[in-house]
């Protein structure tokens, strides 16, 4: 364990870097990182974390690859829309995300699933285009205990159609009775201030955005939930490939992007037909739905040595796969974080500020600290233990101003 002495020459280092790396970027803009951050650091615990923290609260503030926007901005602003990329952008991440699924004429487009369309647009409002969603609109019936229900896909409308959409906070209120109501249901920790008129954005956009704002990408390839091959001759290959032709037609450095996926397929793809994108594929943790247990080796197969031979060397797991509570009462590295980083990958997490309130344990994303957190400052704890002692290279994060913070305070 540190010490409180060994921390606080560490955070004078860390300052030091922050403010030598800040002086030699006059050139570049600083990132704007609004109240939040600083409303966690409110409620970080007193301790050397905190001292080290406020040392640097008066920024100023860069761009940091270890600050990775998932899906954009989306604790305040639409998912996978211009206006949450921009956001971002200026909160300092040095990498953006696009969640890649493609259309009924295969344009490869930017949304969290393929079929989310009926949560994250306002696609039921538009009657002549959610006439083709695969489940159309059907009114709650309370008397009947049966609840509101819509699903609609990329791939049951074409481009031109999916270009007269607009984004949305992601929610739905299960209990409406027209398309208008379904609409609602935002958790009340978001906000729709800024869900009026989000533009979506195809894959080839993001692209020429993420060059202008000047950032790196992470483009997802998305699991289909059609089945494959599409049309009968759109094969998973093909679709795994078309992410990459898109980016060679752009010019884009296969060092400036980052891409990921579940399926070890579709890494194991990239690797051997692409190796110049293949070698920085993420391998998204793939595992979880066969009982991984983040202290037991035998739940992963393949082991972390075996991804390693196979030519991977990035691995994302969620946050609570790498953190346990430890003697201390703190967090602390688990098995699988070490095994990880023994192996020689590595490590990035997923996805800081999706929990919304940390009073009640954080949920999903904080399972394996639950019990440990008690407020809203425990995300920054969190992302030190992530930071410090997993060693992990990035965290995705639904508000990227809070990892630009931590990253710059630290000298990352």
């Amino acid at each position: 364990m540190r010490s409180s002495a060994n921390f606080a020459s560490l955070a004078a280092a860390s300052v030091f870097l922050c403010a030598s790396h800040a002086a030699a970027q006059t050139s570049e803009a600083p990132a704007h990182l609004g109240p939040r951050p600083f409303y966690l650091l409110d409620r970080l615990d007193d301790g050397a974390l905190k001292e080290a923290m406020i040392k640097c609260e008066s920024g100023p503030f860069f761009k940091t690859d270890f600050s990775i926007a998932h899906r954009g901005a989306p604790l305040q602003f639409p998912e996978h829309t211009e206006q949450s990329y921009r956001a971002a952008a200026r909160m300092g991440a040095g990498i953006i995300e696009c969640d890649v699924t493609f259309t009924k004429d295969r344009e490869l487009v930017c949304r969290h699933s393929q079929c989310d369309l009926h949560t994250t647009t306002n696609i039921l409002t538009k009657p002549d285009i959610a006439a083709n969603c695969s489940t159309p609109f059907t009114p709650a019936d309370p008397a009947a205990g049966k609840q509101a229900e819509a699903k609609c896909c990329t791939s049951d409308i074409t481009l031109s159609q999916f270009r007269q959409l607009s984004g949305k906070m992601e929610s739905a209120n299960k209990n409406a009775t027209t398309p208008e109501e379904y609409l609602g249901g935002n958790p009340g920790w978001r906000t729709d201030l800024y869900a009026g008129d989000g533009r979506l954005m195809t894959f080839s956009d993001s692209i020429e955005l993420f060059r202008e704002l000047g950032v790196k990408m992470t483009p997802e390839l998305k699991s289909p939930q059609v089945a494959m091959p599409f049309d009968g001759d759109f094969t998973q290959q093909q679709y795994a490939q078309k992410i990459i032709n898109a980016l060679k037609a752009a010019n884009v450095r296969p060092g400036d992007v980052f891409v990921q996926s579940f399926s070890p397929a579709d890494i194991d793809y990239w690797i051997e037909n692409e190796p110049e994108f293949g070698a920085q594929a993420v391998y998204l943790e793939g595992r979880l739905r066969g009982g991984l247990d983040p202290e037991d080796p035998s739940t992963w197969s393949p082991s972390m040595e075996d991804l390693a031979a196979k030519g991977y060397r990035y691995i994302a797991p969620p946050l609570w796969v790498l953190v346990k509570t430890g003697d201390n009462g703190k967090p602390v590295p688990s098995a699988y974080a070490k095994a990880a980083k023994d192996a020689g990958l590595n490590i990035i997490a997923w996805t800081l500020e999706r929990s919304g309130p940390l009073s009640g344990g954080g949920g999903w994303y904080y399972q394996s600290v639950g019990d440990i957190t008690k407020n809203d400052g425990a995300a920054l704890v969190l992302l030190d233990v992530l930071a410090r002692e997993v060693g992990v290279v990035g965290v995705f994060s639904d508000w990227p101003a809070t990892t630009t913070f931590y990253a710059n305070c630290m000298g990352l």
